[in-house]
């Protein structure tokens, strides 16, 4: 064959029998081609944590700070920390003679003061696709704080772990606004943080001055395997790409306090057990349900800190086939349902501390899901249930998406 059929078949081969994939431009990597234009000349300050890099891992803060015509003015560090290493609430700090202002200590907003410096406010943090993460309620707040003081709000976004297809769980009804649930959406919402942005800006009336620096060759049905790019943990229990898959599964129920759900274990979020749990009984009833997407396997294991810590547990390890054929929340549903009919008396609500029930409302969204339990509903009647809400949402939300 000669050297200009070799080319050929080459070429032929790559386009269409080994089509090369494009790399994923992140809101930082496409901010750089634009040679960062939009901050010449600015006083900014930055929303972010260790997640906030480009696609080869150089810290944004880093990128922006070292720009000459550029100035840095303050870094703004949700929950966990400007490190994301943190459990608890947070201090203020500095990193490289920048001050650091948590909103995760005394404020969970930044102040009229803390924004005196400041034209320009940049998002820049990894989100995992489940509504009470809450980098997205500190997203919510930074806009509105932003807009009150006239402040240019620039998101630079991210892809969804998830993918952006996937949406499951009841929409919050704002009587339950919290921390933890503070945008009117799904449990799952399958969008991306600038897609979020754009729909907080409208639908919460907020009106402040907004950017979304789009994602390149990102695709709705991509999850994180999909994208080449390189996982940074985003707190100290989301330490793996495909832990946001677990997280919508299990971080309900851990709201209870009755079983461990793998925190303060090897396996957060994958896991559930307790000393006094079957595992094996639960993972086989559970098995029989035929779930789309998941598989229950018999698990031991000894948390190290954390809910019975240092005490062995019988439990079942979750595990997900199939990351774009499953619903975690109707799984979730599913367990508890599973979990109430076998331990009744470790599963009544009306024992369970009041502050924990009110968390597991919140992190619902609503009450009614708690009431369906305690009237003995089946999760199948509760998935119907939310079902009208979670299309009205779907619908609503197709115009702030921003890729196919």
């Amino acid at each position: 064959m000669g050297a200009f059929w070799k080319i050929i078949l080459y070429l032929f081969l790559s386009i269409y029998v080994f089509p090369q994939k494009m790399p994923i431009k992140l809101g930082i990597d496409v901010l750089s081609e634009k040679n960062y234009s939009i901050l010449k000349g600015k006083r900014v300050g930055i929303i972010t944590n260790i997640s906030g890099c480009n696609q080869n891992l150089h810290s944004t803060v880093n990128i922006i700070s070292s720009l000459p015509d550029v100035k840095v003015t303050a870094i703004f560090a949700p929950e966990h920390g400007f490190k994301g290493n943190k459990m608890d609430l947070i201090e203020d700090s500095e990193f490289n003679n920048i001050k650091i202002f948590s909103l995760f200590g005394k404020t969970r907003r930044p102040t009229a003061e803390m924004l005196k410096e400041i034209d320009i406010l940049i998002f820049d943090i990894q989100d995992i696709g489940t509504r009470s993460y809450t980098y997205i309620s500190t997203l919510r707040y930074c806009m509105e704080e932003a807009a009150k003081n006239n402040i240019l709000f620039i998101v630079l976004d991210r892809p969804n772990p998830l993918g952006g297809i996937l949406v499951d769980g009841p929409v919050l009804d704002m009587k339950f606004e919290s921390f933890v649930g503070s945008l009117p959406i799904s449990y799952v919402h399958g969008m991306t943080v600038g897609e979020i942005a754009l729909f907080l800006n409208k639908e919460l009336n907020i009106k402040c001055n907004l950017e979304v620096i789009k994602m390149e060759n990102w695709k709705r049905e991509m999850i994180w395997d999909d994208t080449g790019l390189i996982w940074t943990p985003t707190s100290p229990h989301i330490p793996e790409p495909d832990t946001p898959f677990y997280y919508p599964i299990t971080g309900i129920i851990g709201e209870l306090g009755i079983v461990n759900v793998g925190v303060g274990y090897t396996l957060p979020f994958k896991i559930i057990g307790a000393p006094w749990m079957d595992g094996e009984k639960v993972a086989e009833v559970l098995n029989k349900k035929n779930l789309n997407g998941v598989y229950f396997q018999p698990f031991y294991f000894t948390p190290f800190y954390s809910i019975f810590k240092n005490e062995e547990c019988n439990g079942f390890r979750i595990i997900i086939k199939n990351k774009k054929n499953y619903k975690p929340v109707e799984v979730c549903y599913n367990i508890l349902e599973v979990l109430i009919s076998l331990y009744p008396e470790k599963f009544d609500f009306s024992k369970i501390p009041t502050p924990k029930v009110e968390m597991f409302d919140k992190i619902n969204g609503t009450d009614l899901i708690r009431k369906m339990f305690q009237n003995n509903f089946k999760a199948v009647d509760i998935v119907k249930f939310y079902q009208e809400s979670l299309n009205k949402f779907i619908e609503k939300r197709k115009k702030y998406l921003l890729y196919e």
